[in-house]
């Protein structure tokens, strides 16, 4: 009986975690998409993100992030940003 709530309460760690991750990788897309537009197809004068290469939007926003890029509104959400953030987004654009 206590192995089964022992499974349980791991299930219910994981499970949590995973909704997490897919909570903070929603935000994520959300802060780019409020300007790159749905999927980051583009929106007026800003560019599109979607089907950028991988290479390059992790190259873009890491230079974002330390300041080499200069963008008011890019480098305040790059710094919040870890790498596995950026990767993650990277790959989510990429298949756009």
């Amino acid at each position: 009986m206590k192995v089964r709530w022992i499974l349980v309460a791991v299930a219910a760690v994981v499970f949590g975690l995973a909704g997490a991750v897919g909570s903070a990788e929603a935000a994520n897309t959300a802060s780019c998409d409020g300007c790159h537009g749905a999927d980051g197809k583009g929106k007026g004068k800003v560019p599109k993100i979607s089907g950028m290469s991988t290479k390059t939007f992790i190259s873009k926003m890491n230079a974002y992030k330390s300041g080499a890029k200069k963008n008011a509104a890019k480098n305040a959400i790059a710094k919040k940003l870890s790498d596995a953030d950026i990767a993650s987004l990277a790959a989510h654009y990429a298949s756009k």
